[in-house]
């Protein structure tokens, strides 16, 4: 019997949460008008001027328009933002550093609509708050400019399916700006998974672990600004509402819809102490603030979250973002070969089956020497480069650089809309299946079986020569984050 997923959703009343839980999939049967997007090339821009606009100039919207100036063959053509005065001081960053665009400044809550529908414009780079990602990129979408989304990109099943029917009916890539891909500790497991160097890769292992409690009182009443929002989702939601950091990037190593898929996942939480905690009230929120009086926080402290591919791996993605911990994404990656994880370093591989060179951590030289012979070769080629320009170690940049250089030369991005698609509906899944008791909770299948039929992501560079990009034309990211 054909299922028709949005009656699923809205008109199968019986085949809510419970089903969800017992294993139901949302999948949809056959593909949008006009086909997969996996390796799609978008060849309209190659050889051309690329020109972006942004929706969402706060603080990390900022820091993009910074890098993005520093791009040969890209042009910064529209800035927009609710506040006025963010859209004013991207502005004249720009006339202060003598860019050679003047860009189109819009202001206003549904402003965004306006410039999706601008015609001098090829990409939306959207940095706002997350309830307004999947609206922007699918706005864009619609609007016929490729969508590049901040993380998360989608809060739920519904958005992520409504972002791949239109990507693939428009045939418009969307990406989700997931930097964490670009990483050197990230980039050097793809580089050693693909020369074979952890063997069969069996078990991996991501996490946000960043403690932002300190950002909590600070928010004034400025109800736009990052934190408000966060703390709101927070507030109101359980299951892990950040799981891209730590996620995307072993996906891309994995294969993860390019030979193997998600499966099902169970998740699980802690109570939440932290940030209900009375003592911090006490000592951080001031006496007239209203979150004084809010309700217990819904969210536990540490989610945790287990997935099961269709080849029998495991993945396990941690949330945490209000316990006094170091920073950390963990970054695992395990096979039968070896073992490779960050926060800090450590890796141990073994030569031959059981010769016990990898009952231990290798030291800290091994390690050292490891790192710096099987560098993955984007980082060793922009590395100081992205470093000069900055965020969070230059990763950023490397992000940035590589998608202007695949539309440039005509190659598909390296991320596409399904892999936003399996990544981003864990927000909805987690909750899901920590609201019904930690129950197994089945993962669509967005490339409706396609996924076997695609190669896992390779080994990529950029050249900078051909860009046209010298280190010595590039200016620093002031507006840098380095966490």
């Amino acid at each position: 019997m054909s299922l028709n997923r949005r009656d699923f959703l809205r008109g199968t009343a019986w085949m809510g949460a419970a089903a969800l839980a017992a294993g139901c999939q949302m999948n949809r049967l056959g593909f949008g008008v006009g086909g997969t997007m996996q390796n799609f090339v978008y060849a309209k821009l190659k050889g051309r001027d690329i020109r972006v606009g942004f929706v969402g100039v706060g603080g990390r919207g900022t820091s993009a328009v910074n890098r993005i100036a520093n791009i040969p063959g890209v042009k910064i053509v529209a800035l927009c933002d609710r506040n006025p005065d963010r859209v004013a001081a991207n502005l004249k960053a720009l006339a202060d550093r003598k860019y050679p665009v003047v860009p189109k400044g819009y202001v206003g809550d549904e402003k965004y609509k306006e410039l999706c529908d601008f015609g001098d414009c090829d990409v939306i780079y959207c940095a706002t708050p997350w309830h307004l990602h999947q609206p922007v990129a699918l706005r864009a979408l619609k609007g016929g400019k490729i969508a590049l989304v901040e993380v998360t990109s989608a809060l739920t099943t519904e958005e992520c399916w409504e972002l791949v029917e239109a990507s693939e009916k428009e045939r418009i890539p969307c990406m989700q700006l997931e930097n964490c891909v670009y990483g050197e500790i990230e980039l050097l497991e793809l580089n050693l998974a693909r020369l074979g160097k952890f063997g069969e890769i069996n078990h991996a292992e991501g996490a946000y672990i960043h403690d932002l409690r300190e950002v909590i009182p600070s928010v004034g009443q400025h109800y736009n600004t990052e934190w408000v929002w966060r703390y709101g989702e927070n507030m109101k939601h359980k299951g892990n509402r950040y799981p891209t950091h730590g996620l995307v990037p072993l996906c891309q190593t994995m294969g993860i819809n390019r030979g193997d898929r998600f499966d099902f996942l169970v998740s699980m939480e802690s109570n939440s102490h932290n940030v209900n905690y009375e003592v911090f009230k006490k000592e951080f929120l001031k006496d007239d603030d209203p979150r004084k009086k809010d309700p217990p926080a819904a969210m536990g402290d540490m989610n945790t979250t287990l997935i099961r591919t269709v080849n029998g791996k495991s993945i396990m993605v941690q949330h945490d973002v209000s316990s006094p911990r170091p920073y950390s994404r963990i970054n695992l990656i395990s096979g039968t070969k070896g073992i490779v994880r960050d926060f800090p370093f450590q890796c141990a591989f073994e030569e031959k089956c059981f010769d016990r060179k990898a009952h231990a951590w290798f030291s800290d030289a091994q390690a050292a020497e490891v790192r710096r012979k099987f560098m993955h070769p984007m980082w060793r080629d922009v590395s100081e480069l992205a470093k000069k320009v900055g965020g969070h170690g230059g990763m950023d940049f490397i992000m940035d650089l590589r998608w202007a250089y695949c539309l440039q030369n005509g190659l598909p991005l390296d991320m596409d809309v399904y892999d936003l698609a399996a990544t981003s509906c864990l927000c909805e899944l987690t909750e899901t299946s920590v609201r019904n008791g930690s129950k197994p909770i089945a993962v669509p299948d967005f490339t409706r079986g396609n996924w076997r039929n695609v190669k896992p992501w390779g080994v990529v560079n950029v050249d900078l020569v051909k860009m046209g990009l010298l280190p010595g034309k590039v200016a620093a990211d002031k507006a840098a984050l380095n966490v």
